[in-house]
């Protein structure tokens, strides 16, 4: 089996770089609080100025936290975006966020990158999996075919995406409804829901796709 993912230095290294360049940022803006006072035009004075009525060192000491805090958070949704992509001779397991997903040597016709999503695609074309990633797609390629299965240079029904619109006549009102939530999703930087959502939209057998905030779907054949 070969397994695709992040480095270790990636992997646990941003526990420690996330927290320390939350504090480090945090920290930076309590120091320029006592200027930026002075600037009448900038905005939120009032925060600024709630920042320089604390004596030190309580405001050094929680600048310090607000920041581990931030950088922590910000780890944590890191990490759940990153994908593992286990290449096995009979299977593919694609792992993300806790969950797994495991596609069957014969569900699988072949893979491909599209951008920084990995795509999986079924020998009738229906997309089993499709998730974003910043594995490398030459390490993708590698370990798909070094266990056999067949590696695409693009996706063969690129041309088949439609710009989707609210309410669009050819998909079922539960698919636009799912659509729209997915918009929202997208627009709000939920990336973990986007990705949910995209998954039961495929349950439905439309495949959609982002580009530039804008969704793209087609339909299975």
């Amino acid at each position: 089996m070969t397994t695709v993912q992040e480095t270790a230095a990636v992997r646990y290294g941003m526990w420690v770089l996330c927290p320390a360049i939350g504090a480090a940022l945090v920290w930076g803006l309590k120091l320029a609080a006592s200027w930026v006072t002075g600037l009448s035009w900038f905005p939120f004075q009032g925060v600024f100025e709630l920042v320089t009525d604390i004596p030190d060192p309580w405001a050094t000491i929680g600048a310090i936290v607000l920041g581990v805090i931030a950088g922590v958070v910000f780890a944590l949704i890191w990490a759940s975006e990153m994908l593992a992509v286990d290449v096995a001779h009979d299977r593919v397991t694609l792992r993300k966020d806790d969950q797994s997903f495991e596609f069957l040597r014969g569900e699988v016709e072949s893979a491909f990158a599209d951008g920084k999503q990995l795509v999986l695609l079924a020998a009738d074309g229906t997309e089993l999996a499709r998730e974003t990633s910043d594995l490398s797609a030459g390490k993708l390629r590698a370990a798909f075919e070094a266990q056999g299965f067949r590696w695409r240079e693009a996706d063969p029904f690129a041309d088949d995406f439609l710009l989707w619109v609210e309410h669009t006549p050819e998909l079922p009102p539960d698919v636009n409804a799912l659509l729209a939530a997915r918009k929202k999703a997208i627009d709000e930087y939920e990336h973990g829901e986007a990705g949910e959502l995209a998954r039961e939209i495929r349950k439905r057998g439309v495949f959609v796709k982002d580009t530039k905030k804008r969704q793209y779907y087609r339909c299975a054949r």
